[in-house]
């Protein structure tokens, strides 16, 4: 930021370099970081404390600016391990992060660079400075705005064009923003865990084959499949069911993604019936299990603010357990259109809505919330277990 001199006090005063433009009119302004320019997004926030790397890798948040309600974001630094995309040198597609504090010069020693510099190179726009309470307060009355948010070094905006910018975007309800995040062809994946001691390690034989429809999947999760000993073919997501089939599969993963559901099952939705029909074991994740269920019958809607965060409770009805699970999706199913032959078994216990299903005809299941714990808490990596174990009761 260039320090500019106040007349009357003589008193230095910072040049505000960074602004956040909502859709209604309103300015914020800021310090900007990262990524000059601006972009335009839905403002969503984050609770989680830790997993800042994590996140802003997260195609799932492709078309969203996302807001940390922790002050302290960046003070680790970044590295090359904790990327969630697949693709290192694509980006993920978020549009830009807010935070309230700058970030001081990393601690940690796997850090290799602070988040102002890696997020210049990735081309995201950060914005700094501003009161996150106070948005964050805006963004659970209000529910989450569409804005720009824009760093210029000298200061210099143009506020009409940003707020036409800002009012003229659709939002991301009626969007499907796949397309942007999914791999262009297939390829396997063998990568398992990461280790302190060893980093990340590679499979070691094979049970099962399992292929993954890519919706705008997570490395972890991939890593997850391999782990528990799966041959991991990853497939575009607009791979036909005929194509999937041919690969002789034991089970189908559908991955997380970002957007609206019911613009990505224009197309993915025959295809998940016809997976569903052939009654192949079937796990899916976020956008994998609103697809699945919009798949058997049921409706998805938009939520007001959202889930995202790594601390919310969730309710396995199917064990009884209470588990804390990492969030990040802007839609729900709609518990009420389930139909007769699909079970509810995961609850939020935030805001009662559903975040788990299983099928009670064919071997199928899947929950909203992210289990591969990138980022969060570890407490529902059992269900990788669980989709195991359905394909070797399926196999025998």
């Amino acid at each position: 930021m260039s320090p500019d001199q106040d007349e009357a006090t003589g008193w230095t005063v910072p040049v505000h370099t960074g602004v956040l433009v909502l859709a209604s009119g309103e300015a914020i302004f800021g310090f900007g970081f990262g990524a000059v320019g601006a972009a335009v997004g839905e403002v969503c926030f984050n609770t989680a404390m830790t997993g800042y790397q994590e996140i802003l890798t997260d195609p799932s948040y492709a078309g969203q600016i996302v807001t940390f309600t922790f002050p302290h974001i960046g003070n680790v630094g970044v590295n090359d391990e904790d990327v969630e995309t697949v693709d290192l040198d694509r980006s993920s597609g978020v549009r830009g992060v807010i935070v309230a504090a700058p970030s001081s010069d990393p601690s940690n020693y796997r850090a290799l660079r602070p988040l102002g510099e890696w997020l210049a190179a990735r081309g995201i726009i950060g914005l700094c400075g501003l009161d996150t309470r106070a948005l964050t307060a805006l963004i659970r009355e209000k529910g989450m705005q569409n804005a720009v948010i824009a760093f210029a070094p000298d200061g210099v905006f143009d506020l009409a064009t940003l707020r036409a910018e800002a009012a003229a975007w659709p939002g991301i309800d009626g969007m499907d923003l796949v397309p942007s995040v999914t791999a262009p062809a297939r390829y396997e994946w063998d990568e398992t865990v990461w280790r302190q001691t060893s980093g990340y390690g590679k499979r070691d034989g094979k049970k099962f084959r399992v292929v993954a429809v890519d919706y705008g999947v997570k490395r972890n999760i991939l890593r997850l499949l391999a782990e528990a000993g799966c041959e991991v073919i990853v497939v575009p997501a607009t791979t036909s069911a005929t194509d999937i089939l041919a690969l002789s599969p034991d089970g189908v993963f559908l991955s997380n993604g970002p957007g609206d559901p019911a613009e990505t099952g224009k197309y993915a939705v025959p295809t998940i019936r016809e997976l569903l029909a052939a009654k192949i074991p079937t796990f899916g994740i976020c956008l994998g299990h609103q697809m699945m269920a919009l798949a058997v019958g049921a409706k998805t809607q938009k939520m007001p603010q959202g889930h995202h965060g790594a601390n919310h409770p969730v309710k396995d009805f199917t064990t009884g357990k209470v588990e804390i699970v990492s969030m990040n999706h802007g839609f729900a199913v709609d518990r009420d259109s389930l139909p007769a032959n699909v079970a509810e078994t995961h609850r939020s216990l935030f805001d009662g809505s559903n975040c788990g299903i299983a099928l009670a005809d064919r071997p199928a299941f899947s929950v909203q919330h992210h289990p591969e714990a990138s980022p969060g808490p570890q407490d529902s990596h059992y269900l990788f277990a669980r989709f195991v174990d359905m394909m070797e009761k399926a196999r025998a």
